[in-house]
C-alpha cells in the first residue's frame, strides 16, 4: 500500500482573508512522506506539478486535521479531486474515540516524547520574512511527527495524551486503516 503522510502550511491566516473557510487560504508549502520511496520532500506552489503524480499513485493520504484543513486548501490547486483518494485524518480518529479534539503537539509529547518545532502562525511569519527553507523544515518535522503518531497507533491501538498530570490513552481501532479502496481518481497525467 502506497501511503503519503502530508502537511501543508499557508501564506496567510483566516483573519487576513475574512473567512473561516480553509479553501480561502493560500498554500505556502506542502510536505510529504512517501512510503514507496521512504523519503520526505517539500513543494512550494511553483513545484506542485511535481507533487501531483506522486499523490495520484497513492492508496491513502494520511494527515492531522487534513480532511478539514489541508485537503480543501490543496484541492483548490489540484486540477482533479483529491477527495477521491482514501484519506485518514488522525485528528478525526482521535475525536471519534475521545469525543474531543487533541492537539498534535499534545499527542506527540505524550506518545513520542517529543514536541513540534513551532506552530502554523510562526510558519506564516517565516514565510512572510522570506525564510522559505525554515518553513519547509518546520513542515517536514510535522510530517515526521504525524507519520510516527500513525505508526505508533497502528502498532499499539492507541495514542497517549496528558490530562493535567495524568497520562491517558486514546483507544483507536486501526484494523481498517490500511484497507485498500477502489478510487475513482482523476489524473493529471495522460495514460
Amino acid at each position: 500500500m502506497k501511503k503519503i503522510v502530508f502537511d501543508i502550511e499557508t501564506k496567510n491566516m483566516f483573519s487576513d482573508v475574512g473567512s473561516n473557510d480553509p479553501a480561502s487560504l493560500s498554500l505556502s508549502v506542502v510536505c510529504i512522506y512517501d512510503s514507496e520511496t521512504d523519503s520526505y520532500s517539500s513543494y512550494i506552489e511553483e513545484e506542485l506539478s511535481k507533487l501531483w503524480p506522486i499523490l495520484e499513485k497513492a492508496d491513502m493520504l494520511i494527515g492531522f486535521n487534513s480532511n478539514h484543513f489541508d485537503i480543501p486548501i490543496l484541492d483548490k490547486y489540484y486540477p482533479g479531486d483529491l477527495k477521491k483518494i482514501k484519506s485518514l485524518d488522525i485528528l478525526t480518529e482521535v475525536k471519534n474515540s475521545l469525543g474531543r479534539r487533541i492537539k498534535l503537539d499534545t499527542l506527540a509529547e505524550a506518545t513520542l516524547g517529543r514536541n513540534k518545532t513551532g506552530n502554523g502562525l510562526e510558519a506564516i511569519k517565516l514565510w512572510r520574512n522570506g525564510e522559505i527553507q525554515k518553513v519547509r523544515d518546520y513542515c517536514i518535522e510535522d510530517v515526521r511527527i504525524t507519520k510516527d503518531i500513525y505508526d505508533y497507533a497502528r502498532k499499539n491501538g492507541h495514542l497517549k495524551y496528558k490530562d493535567g498530570t495524568e497520562l491517558k490513552e486514546i483507544k483507536l481501532d486501526t484494523s481498517n486503516w490500511e484497507s485498500v479502496e477502489n478510487s475513482a481518481m482523476t489524473h493529471t497525467l495522460p495514460f
